[in-house]
């Protein structure tokens, strides 16, 4: 089966937002009286906020209005990083790398709609650069389940077979695996022996291995 499309996951691989959607989760925390802390988040990392924040709340025994508390930490997020979000290394380059080979591109995330439009506002991709987006709010099952990311191969018109995800995640990694995708993990989030599942691993963008491409 060769490569036809590249599956994006979006925070930690194509935009630095961990340390804003951290810092949003801690200030909505804080004005319903909980002093969370960012390694509290940690285990939920690429999970989606229902999960990033929902088991944070789980952990300290506190009330969690699903809906209410993740709008509100949406809010903050938008505030936090405005002129601020920044693409990752390589991000563009390897965006028009693929582009120039003729691959499908779809960009997949846990997260809801609202911030996957504040993250691509910030990246500014040309028109017709991305094909397809699958959001949290698209799919029943998040991220390790391979849901997500077969979406994001039907809506290319594709098979997971015939895409690589990119992730950076442990659970996005066992997702992508568990769709039947090959997968390039991005050391921004994890140490590379916590993201030994995946097919590659690189430090960046800039640096992706040639043969994560070449099948």
């Amino acid at each position: 089966m060769s490569l036809k499309g590249i599956l994006f996951d979006m925070d930690g691989v194509l935009v630095d937002s961990e340390e804003f959607i951290c810092e949003a989760a801690i200030r909505m925390f804080k004005e319903k009286g909980l002093e969370a802390k960012a390694e509290d988040f940690v285990p939920f990392v690429g999970m989606g906020e229902n999960r990033y924040l929902g088991g944070v709340a789980e952990k300290y025994h506190f009330p969690f209005d699903q809906e209410k508390d993740k709008q509100r930490a949406y809010e903050i997020y938008g505030e936090l990083t405005k002129g601020k979000l920044k693409a990752l290394p390589g991000v563009y380059q390897f965006v028009d790398q693929c582009r120039k080979k003729g691959l499908k591109i779809a960009i997949a995330t846990s997260a809801d709609k609202v911030k996957l439009e504040i993250n691509l506002q910030a990246l500014q991709f040309p028109e017709g650069t991305i094909d397809a987006t699958v959001n949290g709010l698209e799919v029943e099952l998040k991220k390790p389940d391979p849901e997500i990311y077969r979406v994001a191969a039907r809506k290319l018109g594709l098979r997971p077979e015939e895409c690589l995800v990119l992730e950076d995640a442990v659970s996005g990694i066992k997702a992508g695996k568990a769709a039947g995708c090959r997968v390039l993990a991005v050391l921004t989030s994890f140490p590379a022996e916590k993201l030994r599942e995946a097919d590659w691993v690189c430090t960046s963008l800039a640096e992706v291995p040639a043969e994560a491409l070449e099948w």
